[in-house]
C-alpha cells in the first residue's frame, strides 16, 4: 500500500480490543475522508474553521433538480479542496425521496496513481417541505 494514502481515526469514532481509538488506512480512510468532509459544516472545527462543505446551507431549500445542481457544485468544490489523495472524476446529485428531502450523492473519483475507478453513493438529507 503506498504511503500517502494514510492512515488515520475510523469514522464513527470507536474502539478497538485494546480499549484504544480505532484507526484506518489507505481505501478506507479515503471513503471515510469524503463522507467526513461533505458532513461537515464550515465553521465547526474550530482550529480548521474553513474544512467542509457547503451543503449544508441548503437545509432548507427543496429536493429538486435546482438544488440538486448547487449541492454538486459545493460537494465537487470541497472534495477539490480537502481531499488531494483523489483524483475526481465527477459529483452527481440528484433528488431521491421528497418525502423526507433526500438528495444522493454519487462521487466516482480514481486514487491517486491507481488506474481503476471508485464510486460513493450516499443520501443527504434537507428538511422536507
Amino acid at each position: 500500500m503506498e504511503s500517502f494514502l494514510g492512515r488515520g481515526l475510523s469514522f464513527p469514532l470507536r474502539l478497538n480490543d485494546r480499549d484504544r481509538f480505532a484507526m484506518v488506512q489507505g481505501e478506507i480512510d479515503i471513503k471515510q475522508a469524503i463522507f467526513i468532509i461533505v458532513n461537515t459544516i464550515p465553521g465547526e472545527r474550530v482550529m480548521h474553521p474553513d474544512f467542509g462543505c457547503e451543503i449544508h446551507s441548503l437545509i432548507f431549500w427543496p429536493a429538486n433538480d435546482q438544488t440538486a445542481a448547487i449541492a454538486e457544485r459545493y460537494v465537487n468544490d470541497a472534495l477539490l479542496r480537502w481531499e488531494p489523495r483523489i483524483d475526481l472524476q465527477s459529483v452527481t446529485v440528484f433528488p431521491g425521496s421528497t418525502e423526507v428531502g433526500e438528495l444522493l450523492i454519487e462521487v466516482s473519483y480514481s486514487v491517486k496513481n491507481q488506474h481503476d475507478s471508485r464510486s460513493l453513493i450516499f443520501p443527504y438529507y434537507l428538511l422536507p417541505e
